[in-house]
């Protein structure tokens, strides 16, 4: 409750301010399914895609076992196997398929 106070008050600060209010997140919010239609094999994931994925234990979720130079990324309710130096894609599964 101290905190919920505390950030109203400095969320009504900072607009008599004349500026915006952001709260920041510590957490990547890519869990949501998204369809990427250019995410299919043989096909490329960009680097900022890539970059706010979360790298995944492929045993967790039943995957197959990455080859050398691939890694399992959880992207927008997507898993995505990729090459990491090039983001090439092998493979992609939607997350609710995989469980």
């Amino acid at each position: 409750m101290k905190f919920a106070c505390s950030a109203v008050a400095l969320s009504v600060f900072a607009v008599s301010l004349g500026g915006p209010v952001v709260f920041a997140q510590d957490h990547h919010d890519n869990h949501h399914y998204v369809r990427h239609e250019e995410w299919r094999k043989g096909g490329k994931i960009e680097k900022a895609d890539w970059n706010r994925g979360d790298h995944i234990d492929y045993r967790h979720y039943h995957l197959s076992a990455p080859p050398h130079g691939y890694e399992w990324r959880e992207v927008d309710g997507n898993f995505v196997l990729a090459a990491v130096a090039t983001g090439v894609i092998a493979t992609v599964v939607a997350e609710s398929a995989a469980h």
